[in-house]
């Protein structure tokens, strides 16, 4: 850490923040689509479910408040 430059360090925090992102959104991805193709999930899978998204829709607002890029 010490001797690296800001925008090393950010870009690395950046990517690792892109990372646990996308891994939230395919988490809430994978729930939503277990929930779909059960005839009747128990609350337990529903609460999982809206504390997956809940996760995912904060993290994004988090995202956008840091102003963060996607490089392609």
């Amino acid at each position: 850490m010490f001797g690296r430059k800001k925008g090393t360090l950010r870009k690395e925090l950046d990517q690792s923040f892109l990372n646990l992102l996308h891994q939230c959104n395919d988490e809430w991805m994978t729930k939503k689509k277990i929930i779909d193709a059960s005839i009747d999930p128990s609350d337990e899978v529903l609460h999982q479910l809206k504390l997956a998204e809940a996760k995912y829709f904060y993290l994004l607002k988090e995202f956008r408040e840091r102003k963060t890029f996607i490089d392609k």
